[in-house]
């Protein structure tokens, strides 16, 4: 049977397509490469999610919120957190003020302070009379200033004080003689009030002017000698209360320091240029030191010395010390800590002073200790190093540094050991000054007893 393309004819439209022509036809097409894409190049590329795909998105957003949601009541928590600590800081500070306060006003009634204040008025205006004094930077001593004084808050109820009980001294009835020593806030001079020899510590009005609270710090250095009674605590004779220009706290004039007994006058060095005093006369000095700072620490409210050294210890006629220079002085209710770090001498400074750590009255006993220490040896602490204040600083206050230990007769073992505990690098286990005391009348006694 013949086809009918073999017969010349064209094949019909509904005639069924052989298998083979099938073949020939798939053969003779050329092959075309579809190369896969891999993103959406076009929106009509892309595939129109269905129920369950928007589902699972919606889902992960609501995940996403709901934790989004959880981190932000945390922050909310930990602030409210951390707001309810500061409230109970401001609590406990508060207490301890209305406490203070509560004292401070018991000490004016008691002395006579309230009915004081509660008519300042007319003192006022008797003050208003007062004549004040500058120092100039052109001229060497005090001179009178024409400008009336000011009122001070701060220093209105010393003043008053001062007046009732006879220390307030007027500027003119003081001769000024000659510049004695010069500090870092005042000047000392040598001078006269009604025939004594005084000395007289000028406060620079620079003091006031850069420092806002000059003012608190000068009425709290008046206050604190005001109300000193004792032997070897350095006597107030009288103040002229006027700042910036005329704030002077007259004392009585000494002429010699423990560091200059000790040492000779002169700058730290390693070799001595005078002989060294007897063991029993140093020892003498310690205790008379250790009597006064026990009689400090024991007032109410008790007084932080925080600049104990040498050259802040004077001496009288007789060689009997008188502990000066209440510059950096604190006073404290019991169980208070004191906060503000790096007051006083770093080579004397105690380690939680060093470290601004609260402190408390035995960061007195710290100093003690390093000047008992040299006291003994007769040498400048830490005179062996090279380091300056800063680096001995770094060192006591991290690792351990101490001047080096004395060397004594084994029966003053106990000295070194009174040393070593003063020194102690922790607080509480500091000996308070009273312990220290009775040591010091044993030692006394048993060095007098070998000397005889």
């Amino acid at each position: 049977m013949m086809s009918a393309a073999a017969n010349g004819e064209q094949p019909s439209p509904h005639t069924t397509p052989s298998p083979t022509s099938k073949l020939r036809r798939k053969a003779a097409t050329p092959t075309t490469t579809v190369k896969s894409r891999g993103f959406c190049r076009r929106i009509s590329d892309c595939i129109v999610m269905g129920p369950a795909a928007s589902h699972r998105v919606n889902d992960q957003k609501q995940h996403a919120t709901e934790k989004l949601d959880q981190l932000q009541v945390e922050e909310i928590e930990k602030a409210l957190q951390r707001q309810k600590e500061v409230k109970d800081v401001y609590k406990m500070r508060l207490e301890k003020t209305q406490v203070f306060l509560k004292y401070c006003l018991q000490v004016a009634q008691d002395n006579g302070f309230l009915e004081l204040i509660l008519n300042k008025d007319k003192l006022d205006q008797d003050l208003s009379l007062s004549p004040t004094i500058t120092t100039h930077s052109t001229t060497l001593t005090p001179q009178l200033s024409p400008s009336p004084p000011r009122f001070h808050p701060h220093l209105a109820p010393l003043i008053r004080q001062a007046k009732i009980y006879g220390w307030y001294i007027h500027p003119q009835e003081i001769e000024i003689l000659h510049l004695s020593a010069q500090g870092s806030t005042a000047d000392i001079y040598r001078g006269k009030w009604r025939g004594l020899d005084v000395a007289i510590k000028c406060m620079y009005p620079d003091f006031f002017s850069s420092n806002e609270n000059g003012v608190s710090f000068f009425a709290q250095e008046v206050e604190t000698l005001s109300r000193q009674r004792h032997p070897f605590v350095l006597q107030l004779i009288g103040a002229s209360l006027d700042p910036p220009e005329n704030c002077w706290i007259v004392t009585q004039f000494l002429t010699t320091n423990l560091k200059d007994w000790l040492h000779g006058p002169g700058k730290r060095q390693k070799e001595r240029t005078i002989p060294l005093p007897p063991l029993k006369d140093r020892i003498a000095k310690a205790l008379e030191i250790s009597q006064a700072m026990q009689y400090l620490h024991e007032s109410k409210p008790k007084i932080l010395h925080r600049d104990l050294k040498p050259s802040n210890i004077f001496l009288d006629d007789a060689l009997h010390v008188r502990v000066a220079d209440f510059g950096h002085a604190r006073c404290l209710i019991d169980g208070e800590k004191a906060l503000t770090g790096e007051t006083g001498t770093f080579i004397y400074m105690a380690p939680e002073v060093i470290q601004c750590g609260p402190y408390d009255e035995k960061c007195d006993v710290y100093s003690f200790g390093v000047m008992l220490n040299e006291l003994i040896t007769g040498e400048y602490p830490y005179i062996e190093t090279d380091y300056g204040p800063s680096k001995i600083a770094l060192e006591v206050a991290e690792n351990g540094l101490r001047p080096t230990i004395a060397k004594v007769d084994e029966q003053m073992d106990v000295l070194i050991q009174l040393v070593e505990q003063s020194w102690h690098h922790e607080p509480a286990a500091r000996p308070n000054f009273s312990q220290i005391t009775s040591t010091l009348r044993v030692i006394e006694k048993t060095l007098n007893d070998c000397s005889e």
